[in-house]
């Protein structure tokens, strides 16, 4: 049996049963249909974490992974109202929960608060506190990470979309399997296509473009979570990666 998946410009292509990987649809925004009608399949501890699956959450309360739950910027209103269950450690990354962090610092992990990409206040009012080991992933740090360009960490940075021009100044320092994944690196990565990462480059939704002129590179695993390649997966060329492609909506 299929399974119909279809673009949202209307595009489709057929999925057979056995391709779908519950796991990953239970993480997926738009498959929020397919799982009400399948409660009996859904890993409901990533469930937890599906910003767009709060009133299915609601809905069966015992089935709620509280820790996974705090990290759910959707979720804010029902952890206000539950707030001997929230997890603080997972709070602390979750960027609709930066009142609470303010108001409870004695709370805050400062660990996973690193990767809050509306922390910035609070990070950089801390800066003796910061792992920059994951700072070096959050997009909206960069002027901490320009202000201690000895603190980073060039792995992670180099998939940073907001880094581009601390890392077109460091060229010798690009970690290029990180680069191949990030959507604002593309003409970087044109200039440098001898260093391309295809596994990384295939998840890359900027990409396309490259993707189609050399096919025989593609990855096509990876491809098949990309949401800006739903028209090149023909075939059966897609994996079971595709239950977690945002741009595909399931009837």
């Amino acid at each position: 049996m299929d399974t119909a998946v279809k673009k949202k410009n209307g595009m489709s292509i057929c999925i057979d049963d056995d391709k779908l990987e519950w796991e990953d649809l239970s993480s997926n925004p738009s498959a929020i249909p397919l799982l009400e009608n399948n409660l009996d399949k859904i890993d409901w501890s990533i469930l937890s974490g599906n910003p767009s699956a709060i009133q299915l959450l609601i809905s069966n309360p015992d089935k709620i992974d509280w820790s996974i739950l705090s990290g759910n910027p959707s979720a804010i209103q029902l952890l206000i109202s539950n707030p001997d269950k929230i997890d603080w450690s997972d709070l602390s990354r979750n960027p609709s929960a930066i009142h609470l962090l303010e108001t409870n610092p004695d709370k805050i992990n400062w660990f996973t608060l690193a990767f809050n990409e509306a922390a910035f206040s609070l990070l950089n009012s801390n800066t003796d506190k910061i792992n920059w080991f994951w700072l070096s992933l959050n997009p909206t740090i960069s002027p901490i990470l320009e202000a201690n360009q000895d603190k980073i960490n060039w792995y992670w940075l180099s998939s940073n979309e907001s880094a581009i021009r601390i890392l077109k100044n460091n060229i010798d320092k690009i970690n290029w399997e990180g680069l191949s994944t990030n959507t604002k690196a593309i003409s970087i990565l044109e200039n440098n296509a001898d260093k391309i990462h295809w596994d990384g480059l295939s998840c890359n939704k900027a990409a396309i473009s490259l993707l189609e002129a050399t096919p025989i590179k593609i990855k096509w695993h990876w491809l098949s979570s990309n949401p800006s390649a739903i028209h090149l997966l023909r075939d059966n060329t897609y994996s079971k990666r595709i239950s977690m492609n945002p741009a595909i909506y399931i009837k």
